[in-house]
């Protein structure tokens, strides 16, 4: 007889599997390297634990050559990984926000929010935005100040950014802000949206031909989905209907990066162009980076094509 641990009950090709007596194994996202300094960039990164009651962490980075008083733009990242892989400690995130805040000369903090399964959505959401919480707290003068925040950040230069369901997370928490509480102790200045995960049930471009990475992306979102609407969930789809209208999101200014060879592309353009088109008073940029698939930049963050998106991130959080 089979044991139920040998028993598989969902697979989520490539990344995980969920066996019939709950155990979860993964196959990507769980290498993991020490903060500290990074001799090749000159970047500092020390880990923290921002939210004690659910033991929410977040890496933060600073050039090591910042002086004192010295005040610098910050990026509050949220890393990818379809919500239900990865970490801040992933050698791949952590060597490619090295090289970002090199380029850009900025501070960032990378939130490591909990994963689904284990923690189903919402809970991504709700750390994400309990991380800016805690970051407004530093804004305020909260007396609870992590010193990296109070001594070098600039918070009248405060950016939203993230790749892949990251991305998807900075465009609900933009929404969320406006006419808030929280939006106006934290100014949101603009997001950077790399490879935004957003999904639709109806395809568009060419998801109506690439049947094989069609199905590949609704078999994540549905292992996930919080509701029966599939991938037509407020969550994944931001044009399905009920969605709020991208004229609430909460900053001045958008970049929306899409790989030309991503599936996940025309999802991005169309966000693009319906943010043009919606009445919001910001302005909005796009990015393609041609020949590329998704999130290539940290699978290799030397190449030339990557170096060329961090050099377009690194103006668009210092153009004045």
């Amino acid at each position: 007889m089979v044991s139920e641990k040998a028993q598989v009950s969902r697979e989520v090709f490539p990344y995980l599997r969920v066996y019939k007596d709950g155990t979860i194994e993964r196959f990507a996202g769980t290498e993991v390297v020490p903060a500290g300094l990074d001799p090749a960039t000159g970047v500092l990164s020390k880990d923290i634990l921002i939210i004690p009651e659910t033991r929410v962490s977040a890496r933060l980075y600073r050039p090591s050559s910042t002086k004192a008083g010295q005040k610098l733009p910050l990026v509050i990242y949220y890393h990818g990984g379809g919500f239900f892989i990865s970490s801040t400690a992933d050698p791949k995130y952590h060597h490619s926000l090295n090289k970002l805040v090199a380029e850009a000369n900025i501070v960032v903090v990378s939130v490591d929010y909990r994963l689904a399964p284990e923690n189903p959505l919402p809970a991504a959401y709700e750390d994400s935005w309990a991380a800016l919480h805690w970051v407004a707290a530093h804004a305020s003068g909260d007396d609870r100040q992590e010193a990296w925040l109070k001594d070098y950040v600039d918070f009248e230069r405060v950016f939203l950014g993230g790749d892949s369901c990251g991305a998807n997370m900075a465009h609900h928490l933009a929404l969320k802000l406006k006419g808030s509480e929280l939006g106006r102790e934290l100014k949101i200045q603009g997001i950077a949206m790399i490879h935004p995960y957003f999904w639709g049930k109806d395809p568009v471009g060419v998801e109506k031909t690439d049947h094989v990475r069609r199905s590949l992306v609704d078999n994540w979102w549905t292992f996930i989905c919080p509701s029966q609407k599939g991938c037509d969930d407020l969550l994944i789809n931001p044009f399905t209907d009920g969605s709020p209208s991208l004229e609430g999101l909460a900053c001045n200014r958008v970049l929306v990066i899409v790989a030309e060879n991503d599936i996940l592309r025309e999802r991005g353009k169309l966000y693009y162009e319906k943010l043009v088109r919606s009445g919001w008073k910001g302005t909005a940029e796009l990015m393609e980076n041609k020949g590329e698939d998704h999130v290539f930049h940290i699978f290799d963050p030397n190449t030339e094509n990557a170096k060329s998106m961090f050099r377009g991130l690194a103006s668009f959080i210092n153009k004045a």
